[in-house]
């Protein structure tokens, strides 16, 4: 009974355990192997399928099939319909990342104390820190696995002079550079949690569920005591048995800060911040037109970044090399013109950013189905500092050496040369004229000393239940300005070290 796979309609599964984790990505795996480490019987149970790297897909229309949450199809309900990127499959988005490593910032720990009352966790985050990087191979970027487009980065970084420069440090054993980081790793170099939490649970003697979604939590007065839903075939998305996995000692949500606010509502509760203060790193990428070929899917997906704009404007740079398929998305016009731009392609490579964008959003389940929406306009301060951003990466570009640079703004020229940058100070502050994505998602869940404000304590305890415990980027009330994957899975690891003690 360690892997139980779905199920058709009659097969229905029950099983009690001492813990039931719902999620398998960077909370729910981190959170589930520190229970099992420990000797205690856990269950952990994803709403995608497991995939071994081998039938990893190929192309990235394979990878939204496969891995994604509805095809990567979910958008903001807002002034603009950009794209909410999430992974559906064991391991959750850490199969689809680019495995990016940044502890959690000082400051961070000072805005939880001052704003939300949130104390005593900057010690043992920063512990669970220096493990992790032990348990997943973390390794500095470079080297021949790199590829020119990051080379490239590095260069226009230090001609720009900006400060701070350091290596980005990646969850990855011995990069091999297949540029293959968003169709999942298939030579399992990227140390993701289907190929290193998610199997030591089970070989310590968990049992993991797949194409399982989660539909509510089960009560017995203020107490959870498990869950219920229903089997998902993993191809033809039909419904199969129902499964009831109980739990005897806690149930921790951690299935996305999407999806964890949901089924909480789902389950009937009512406290008033659920669903509130979605955050998230709104991006979009700039792409470099070079005389020589930079081939940007050879190397590391992602092996450059800079945190030098952190806190003023409020921005991180990266690399973000992207197959054909996605380019061709992102190129404007049609036919033979749009054939022409894409014969580019092995002379352009696309550096991105991420905003540390202050605009809160509510994630509220749908009238049908009860699936995840998410309400969520930049403001005028954030699109300004997502416009900054892009002008940084466009400076960037020519001073690596780049002839001219694709912005994707609607109403600006298609292509601009290097005495064109200004046009980027006055492009327009209208989001939907910009193709963007929400990466790096924050908040819905979110922890705090006043239950009017938040759903969950400082430990992940849901207010007003016993047994409750939300383990992932949900309960982060703060937005980071960094890749969250570290503190998710720190903070994941100090709740379950908690459950422990008091459960």
């Amino acid at each position: 009974m360690s892997h139980v796979a779905y199920r058709p309609p009659g097969e229905d599964f029950e099983a009690s355990f001492d813990f039931v984790v719902v999620g398998s990505g960077a909370g729910g795996a981190a959170a589930a192997v520190t229970l099992a480490r420990a000797g205690k019987r856990v269950a952990l149970i994803e709403a995608g399928a497991w995939r071994e790297p081998d039938d990893y897909p190929h192309t990235a229309y394979g990878a939204m099939r496969d891995l994604m949450d509805d095809w990567g199809s979910q958008v903001t309900m807002g002034r603009a319909l950009w794209p909410v990127v999430q992974a559906r499959t064991v391991g959750g988005t850490t199969v689809i990342n680019s495995a990016i490593c940044v502890r959690t910032p000082g400051d961070i720990f000072t805005q939880w104390k001052s704003q939300h009352g949130i104390d005593d966790l900057e010690a043992r985050i920063h512990d669970k820190q220096d493990q992790l990087e032990k348990d997943l191979s973390v390794e500095a970027s470079g080297g021949a696995a790199w590829g020119r487009a990051n080379v490239l980065a590095k260069q226009g970084e230090l001609a720009m002079g900006w400060a701070n420069p350091h290596p980005m440090l990646r969850y990855a054993k011995g990069c091999s550079g297949s540029g293959m980081c968003l169709q999942g790793c298939r030579t399992k170099k990227k140390q993701s949690m289907a190929i290193t939490f998610v199997p030591e649970v089970e070989q310590k003697g968990g049992t993991i569920l797949s194409s399982a979604p989660v539909d509510r939590v089960l009560f017995e007065g203020t107490r959870a005591v498990g869950v219920t839903g229903r089997f998902v075939h993993p191809a033809t998305r039909e419904h199969g048995a129902s499964f009831t996995v109980r739990a005897s000692k806690a149930v921790i949500i951690a299935a996305s800060v999407t999806h964890s606010p949901v089924i909480l509502l789902r389950s009937g509760l009512k406290l008033p911040a659920l669903g509130k203060y979605f955050r998230s790193h709104p991006g979009t990428g700039v792409f470099g037109c070079y005389d020589d070929p930079v081939d940007m899917n050879v190397g590391a997906t992602q092996g450059w970044a800079s945190t030098a704009f952190r806190v003023d404007p409020g921005l991180k740079l990266e690399t973000l090399a992207i197959p054909p398929e996605l380019v061709s998305s992102r190129l404007s016009g049609g036919g033979v013109e749009l054939m022409e731009r894409l014969a580019r392609y092995r002379h352009i490579t696309m550096w991105c950013h991420a905003v540390r964008a202050e605009s809160t959003g509510v994630v509220k389940k749908s009238l049908f189905g009860g699936k995840p929406v998410v309400h969520y306009t930049l403001d005028e301060a954030d699109m300004r500092r997502f416009r900054t951003g892009m002008k940084l990466l466009a400076q960037q570009h020519f001073a690596a050496g780049a002839k001219s640079v694709i912005p994707g703004i609607a109403g600006l020229p298609y292509e601009l040369g290097p005495d064109q940058v200004t046009l980027l100070d006055d492009a327009p502050l209208d989001p939907r004229r910009y193709i963007a994505i929400l990466s790096h998602l924050f908040g819905g869940c979110v922890m705090g000393k006043d239950e009017k404000t938040s759903v969950t304590d400082g430990l992940g305890r849901v207010h007003g239940t016993q047994g409750l415990v939300v383990a992932d980027a949900s309960v982060i009330p703060t937005n980071l300005g960094v890749n969250p994957q570290h503190t998710i899975m720190a903070l994941a690891q100090v709740f379950a070290e908690s459950l422990l003690e008091y459960a």
